[in-house]
């Protein structure tokens, strides 16, 4: 069936959102402006673009009650309009607070990542949630995986070894990175992984139960994440990060220096909404790609957002080509096609190649799932849950 213009919209806002959301983060980090010791820098304040982020999760919460008061005028004279329809979810919102200490620890570690490898691979590494995410959902949710989400992780695992490979490879000091640079920013990204894979387990375990919209479930988790991070760059004035630092101070964060560049150099401006909005919008639009269309859907676009920021990253010579790079792109997105039980598979079981379906007992670990599960129920960072927020690629 031929998509609406409705759907297409959707999915292009999607793809775009997405990958300004990466790549204006990575355009600020290489932005310069004259910081407070007078020095002409570029702008690497990780911490200060994730408390941006925050604050693009907070207008999710805004956007949710903009639409829920829209489509309670819509439902107002409607004789079959039930009254629980009309309620706003009612659940604890301390239940968040643990999952948005997770989403804090992993974004800031991400962010500072990006300021030392490349943005495609910082991108790509973010597969690595799938394998952390099964693992943790076995021994904690008492998860089974099935055999093709065991070969589906291990080509994951392949797609990543070749990417970092790709990076070792075609590291380039005249590009700005160094080969230490670069190691350490990947594995940061792919430490980062744990933390939002633990972020998932934690919310499947505790918070979905309260069957909490996804975008207002983003929203509270932007508040506390917000709160926090705000809190934390206080002391991170004082704390000394050493070659972690990119501040005058060699501290790990200095707001002040921060707001000095902007001030400095106003163009800093546009990157910085850039991130705040994007990823409103980002999570907006794949909510409703996935009630529009599908999780599987959402998933393709999601491998297509990956595919503009290597493009854009090469148009604007942020990298040079790297031949391995787009190899282990493909295999990354072969092994999560595999673990989700999507495209592959699918397609061989109607050929009649394999039969192995599901046992009715078995319940698939994070796989994405198109078989219409309420978009009101809070699954809001996970790759089996058809509203999640971030995928892995």
């Amino acid at each position: 069936m031929a998509w609406t213009t409705k759907q297409v919209l959707l999915a292009l806002l999607m793809v775009v959102t997405g990958s300004i959301n990466t790549l204006s983060t990575k355009l600020a980090d290489q932005m310069t402006a004259v910081n407070s010791a007078g020095v002409d820098a570029p702008f690497v304040h990780p911490y200060f673009q994730t408390d941006g982020m925050f604050i693009g999760e907070m207008l999710c919460m805004l956007t949710f009650y903009i639409m829920y008061h829209y489509e309670r005028r819509q439902r107002q004279g409607q004789v079959e309009m039930s009254p629980t329809n009309d309620q706003t979810p009612r659940f604890p919102v301390v239940i968040f607070f643990v999952p948005a200490m997770c989403d804090t620890l992993a974004t800031s570690t991400m962010y500072l990542g990006l300021t030392l490898t490349y943005a495609s691979s910082f991108q790509m590494l973010r597969g690595a949630v799938i394998v952390f995410t099964g693992l943790l959902s076995v021994a904690f949710l008492g998860r089974k995986l099935r055999y093709y989400q065991w070969i589906g992780m291990i080509v994951v695992i392949m797609g990543l070894v070749i990417v970092g490979v790709s990076d070792f490879v075609g590291s380039n000091e005249s590009e700005g990175y160094t080969l230490n640079g670069i190691i350490t920013g990947d594995l940061l990204i792919i430490a980062a992984q744990i933390v939002t894979a633990t972020q998932m387990v934690i919310e499947e375990k505790f918070v979905t139960k309260h069957n909490v919209p996804a975008l207002l479930a983003v929203g509270w988790e932007g508040v506390f994440g917000f709160t926090v991070m705000t809190i934390l760059l206080v002391p991170f004035y004082w704390i000394p990060a050493g070659i972690f630092s990119g501040t005058p101070r060699g501290v790990l964060e200095d707001v002040p220096d921060a707001f000095t560049q902007l001030g400095n150099n106003p163009a800093l401006i546009g990157p910085i909404l850039g991130n705040i909005i994007s990823i409103a919008f980002f999570n907006f639009a794949g909510v409703s790609v996935t009630k529009e269309l599908s999780a599987t859907t959402r998933m393709v676009l999601d491998s297509v957002r990956t595919l503009v920021i290597w493009v854009v990253s090469l148009i604007v010579k942020w990298q040079e080509f790297q031949y391995l790079q787009p190899i282990g792109f493909a295999v990354l997105v072969i092994g999560m096609m595999l673990y989700n039980d999507v495209v592959i598979l699918p397609f061989l079981r109607n050929r009649g190649c394999i039969n192995d379906d599901l046992p009715e007992d078995t319940e698939p670990v994070i796989a994405s799932n198109s078989s219409g599960r309420s978009t009101d129920s809070m699954d809001k960072e996970g790759i089996d849950n058809p509203n999640a927020t971030v995928e892995p690629l």
